[in-house]
């Protein structure tokens, strides 16, 4: 990221030093109107929504064509292009502008552009979005709006006013601004939502996500995977009030948010496949076996006349016993979570040829993108959920068995098995949970456990105690074993936080390099404000002489530092 530093000539400054900060072709004055948040981990979310956004408009422009020409292929197709404004383009929405960059690159980096509201309820935040738009000469494309999301949105359900795109990246949970979103979108719009509280979502207060998205959560492995299926959950029970169901183009676990981009239609009849697609977990609170229970089922019921007709019914359960099969341990409940297939694969190998071309290709984060959605296209459509090899083997006590090998004995044993990208060590399978087991078991022969491990009652001494019932084939690295996204070592995992990696605080502002607390706002009223260059030399060593923590002499080196931890 490319930042141009610009000092203020102002005699007496509120806030911080105002910095012009580049993002691609988008720049934002940071620092001014009371320092709006800006993360620039965020770049990563904002590339891959500009490119969803433009490979759906490309579905659109071709379902526009279809419709006109009942079914016949026209080869004269009108081309669009990015920064210009088209009366048939797409109206967008950003809910949460904050500074607007997000907004400024739509309408910058999005071809086929009619209309980009740009929305916050903060006014520092709307007087901030109104200079960055007018910096960077788009106020032909983009509409400043001061207003609470939900009262705008609700204000835009009339066909005339409904968007085409609705974008929701809120600080926590999104689940306030769905009710509003899903009513002013247009029918087959694509919502984008972004859920940041991932200790909620993850299982740490089930509690708390149970009210906020109607579901449980459970503490396991696939928790991230978990996230995504049940915001999913919370998006499809909002739209089916109003007769309407979402279809995931897209959902991405990364860094530390959730991020899904659905389509919503209108349709009553196809509400109705809604309850099959949900499910309840069952997970075994000792060997973290997991099975699903759809909460509804889909059974053929054709007639001559109506040769699709199908029927709905109630499915019996629940899929386990009291105490697991395997381990003896009993269950936890959770859900339900959304478990039809999470990525659209079709869409997904439209996103990665257009990464791969010009423009796109010149994204600043292009080679994680590639690595990313080449992972999603691998991932089994139709198996929920992942165990990770790491957990498997830590409840055997197991030296860990190396991922290709596992995989290979999974493939030959007739199995698929895939990563997930939300996990590096995932596996995700469609072999049952005894296979899993019983290829563990066979690897214990080689690698066995410590004699002194085998307690009774635990799941070790239940699995390991079960004679292996067949044999499986480690050595030979099964073609498939090894996918092209592992092979091609394509940029697949954040390597290493960044700095100020995460969402933020309420607390903090983030511009650039700087991560300043609010508070910095209130202070020195009452005097000048003196920017660091502008502190003589001796004056600004005494200033960073005082900030260091105070130390008794007379203590030993281990009582120093002991001292010195505790002041910190």
């Amino acid at each position: 990221m490319e930042t141009k530093v610009t000092v203020s000539s102002q005699s007496q400054v509120k806030y911080p030093i105002k910095k012009i900060i580049k993002e691609r072709c988008a720049e934002i004055i940071a620092g001014g109107n009371g320092g709006v948040f800006y993360n620039p981990v965020q770049e990563f979310n904002r590339d891959l929504s500009i490119t969803v956004i433009n490979c759906y408009f490309q579905y659109l422009l071709k379902e526009r064509q279809e419709k006109i020409s009942n079914g016949n292929n026209q080869d004269s197709v009108k081309q669009y292009s990015a920064a210009k404004k088209y009366e048939d383009g797409l109206r967008i929405l950003e809910a949460l502008s904050a500074t607007g960059l997000r907004s400024i690159r739509y309408a910058k980096e999005v071809a086929g552009v009619k209309e980009i509201i740009a929305n916050d309820l903060s006014k520092h935040a709307v007087e901030a979005i109104r200079d960055n738009v007018k910096h960077n000469k788009v106020e032909h494309l983009i509409e400043v709006s001061h207003a609470d999301a939900t009262t705008l949105m609700y204000l835009s359900t009339a066909l005339s006013k409904q968007f085409d795109c609705i974008d929701l990246d809120p600080y926590g949970c999104p689940n306030r601004f769905l009710d509003a979103a899903i009513q002013s979108l247009k029918n087959g719009g694509l919502l984008l939502v972004t859920a940041t509280d991932m200790a909620v979502l993850a299982g740490n207060a089930p509690e708390a996500c149970y009210v906020k998205y109607g579901s449980v959560p459970l503490r396991m492995k696939s928790c991230h995977e978990m996230a995504l299926r049940i915001v999913l959950h919370c998006v499809e029970s909002y739209a089916n009030r109003y007769g309407k169901y979402c279809v995931p183009l897209l959902s991405i676990s990364a860094d530390f948010y959730v991020r899904v981009f659905v389509r919503i239609f209108n349709s009553q009849a196809k509400c109705k496949f809604s309850m099959s697609k949900q499910s309840m977990i069952y997970q075994c609170t000792g060997c973290s076996t997991f099975n699903l229970q759809p909460l509804g089922s889909i059974k053929p019921n054709h007639t001559e006349t109506q040769p699709k007709q199908v029927k709905f019914g109630i499915p019996t359960g629940p899929p386990v016993n009291t105490h697991c099969e395997h381990c003896g341990q009993k269950h936890h409940l959770g859900g339900p979570v959304w478990s039809a297939p999470i990525h659209d694969n079709t869409f997904v190998q439209s996103l990665i040829e257009a990464i791969n071309k010009a423009p796109l290709s010149e994204l600043s984060t292009q080679k994680r993108l590639n690595g990313m959605l080449t992972m999603v296209l691998e991932e089994l459509p139709d198996v929920p959920l992942y165990y990770t090899l790491d957990k498997l083997c830590c409840v055997l006590k197991l030296e860990i068995i190396p991922i290709l090998k596992f995989r290979t004995a999974l493939l030959y044993a007739g199995y698929r098995v895939s990563f997930s990208h939300a996990y590096k060590n995932s596996i995700k399978t469609d072999a049952p949970a005894s296979v899993i087991w019983d290829i563990l078991r066979c690897w214990n022969k080689r690698h066995p456990v410590k004699e002194e491990r085998m307690i009774n009652g635990t799941p070790l001494k239940e699995i390991l105690s079960k004679p292996c019932e067949k044999e499986y084939n480690f050595d030979d690295l099964h073609p498939e074993a090894n996918p092209k996204s592992r092979k091609d070592a394509l940029s697949r995992f954040q390597a290493n936080p960044t700095a100020f990696w995460g969402p933020g605080t309420r607390a903090t502002i983030m511009v650039g390099e700087d991560k300043l607390a609010k508070s910095y706002r209130n202070q020195n009223k009452k005097q000048k404000y003196r920017p660091q260059e502008n502190i003589k030399g001796n004056e600004l060593d005494d200033q960073q002489k005082s900030k260091q923590p105070k130390i008794d002499e007379t203590l030993g080196v281990d009582e120093k530092q002991q001292q010195s931890h505790l002041e910190r």
